[in-house]
């Protein structure tokens, strides 16, 4: 198998996890989902990218063929987007504590129960 398709079913697995756990009624899990979906996000960026075999670093000087040189805009999308990701996953994970110490849980229909309405399941019949 080449690079590009390992990368592909790399991709493919983890925006599949990812949207698992983001489907789930725990807010941890919908957590973890959301951060291997920025995971999946940034890996598609960096394939994007190319394969810098044989590229040399984008540096100003005579005697560098632009042709060869690496490009930098894909390494710093993928980095403002590791800093973006990690900080709204840190906000997250206070938010996530803040419901769970107001609360007293952390699922989904039981926030449901105790803000007063329906979780759909009462009657056996999805809403």
């Amino acid at each position: 198998m080449t690079a590009q398709l390992d990368t592909a079913l790399l991709v493919t697995v983890l925006a599949g996890g990812a949207i698992y756990l983001c489907l789930s009624r725990r807010f941890l899990r919908k957590l973890l989902g959301f951060l291997m979906l920025s995971n999946a996000a940034n890996l598609v960026v960096l394939a994007m990218a190319g394969d810098p075999t044989g590229a040399r670093a984008p540096t100003l000087h005579e005697g560098v063929d632009p042709a060869t040189a690496v490009d930098p805009v894909p390494q710093a999308l993928i980095l403002t987007a590791i800093v973006i990701g990690f900080s709204v996953a840190a906000y997250l994970t206070v938010l996530l504590y803040r419901i769970y110490v107001d609360s007293g849980t952390a699922t989904t229909p039981r926030l449901e129960r105790i803000a007063g309405g329906s979780d759909g399941l009462d009657d056996g019949v999805i809403r």
